[in-house]
């Protein structure tokens, strides 16, 4: 069956904000799910919630690593770079943004841009496709802009995530920063959140 054909946001302006806003205020309250109402059709790989983080946090100045083994990479690289104009990273550790599937994929969070003690903004943001957000093994999240802990259950992640999450909030200001992707919803792991087994 043939694919419909992909188009960006329908209204760009009110679409963008509206997705920006979603994704700060879930870095803001790390664990927190938030839901999008848009309505357009991006690349079948490509939930609608990556889709609308991509589009409004990449542009020209910014660069995207797609990871090989999501099913229709180029499609979605050129996606991006069409509607965005982002440069298209040649490794993890060049991309300011990275785009993996958890279904298809264990990921080391090390081998993506860290940033650096006089630029720690200069590390990588990776959006991560996720089967589900609420039917995973659970985790507990604490740290900034949650009130005592959040239960995490994210399906996707492996059994040693807690471990390199760890090692992620330990560089602390340095590491990455994570938002998980489903359907028409997201959530953020920014790398001050803590995080330990359930």
């Amino acid at each position: 069956m043939k694919q419909a054909t992909t188009t960006a946001f329908a209204n760009p302006v009110f679409d963008s904000q509206t997705a920006f806003r979603a994704t700060m205020n879930a870095m803001a309250r790390p664990g927190s799910i938030h839901h999008l109402d848009l309505d357009f059709v991006p690349p079948q790989s490509l939930p609608v919630s990556a889709a609308a983080v991509l589009l409004s946090l990449c542009d020209f100045e910014t660069s995207l690593w797609v990871s090989p083994k999501i099913t229709d990479t180029a499609t979605i690289a050129d996606f991006c770079a069409f509607h965005t104009g982002a440069l298209r990273a040649k490794t993890p550790g060049q991309a300011q943004f990275a785009l993996v599937d958890l279904a298809t994929e264990g990921f080391s969070l090390a081998e993506f841009g860290q940033g650096t003690p006089e630029y720690p903004d200069r590390s990588t943001t990776i959006i991560a496709i996720a089967p589900s957000l609420t039917r995973g093994a659970q985790r507990i999240i604490s740290g900034p802009g949650i009130n005592g802990t959040v239960e995490l259950s994210l399906v996707g992640l492996g059994d040693d995530f807690s471990s390199k999450w760890a090692a992620n909030h330990a560089a602390y200001p340095l590491g990455v920063d994570l938002i998980f992707c489903s359907a028409n919803s997201l959530l953020a792991l920014p790398r001050s959140t803590r995080m330990e087994d359930f």
